[in-house]
């Protein structure tokens, strides 16, 4: 049974580092720690220069669902996304 095809639409992103609202970050490592593990570097800019463009769509994504859902919804969330 193949997998259903994944609705896309265009967004813009920049190759050069940007920067959001705190808020907007804290929320979405509040979801990458569910999913992974703390790693405090990620959100002070230490690690790899913060979350990347998808990454921090599909977290948001994710937090919108149950807790108990997160990890399902930010994986389903990379998953349609197209480069």
């Amino acid at each position: 049974m193949s997998e259903p095809i994944i609705e896309t639409h265009p967004v813009q992103v920049s190759d050069s580092p940007q920067q959001v609202p705190k808020v907007v970050t804290m929320r979405a490592y509040e979801v990458y720690c569910k999913v992974f593990e703390p790693q405090e570097a990620l959100i002070t800019g230490w690690c790899r220069g913060g979350f990347g463009t998808g990454e921090l769509i599909a977290f948001l994504y994710a937090r919108s669902f149950p807790i108990e859902d997160w990890d399902r919804r930010f994986h389903e969330a990379l998953k349609g996304m197209v480069r």
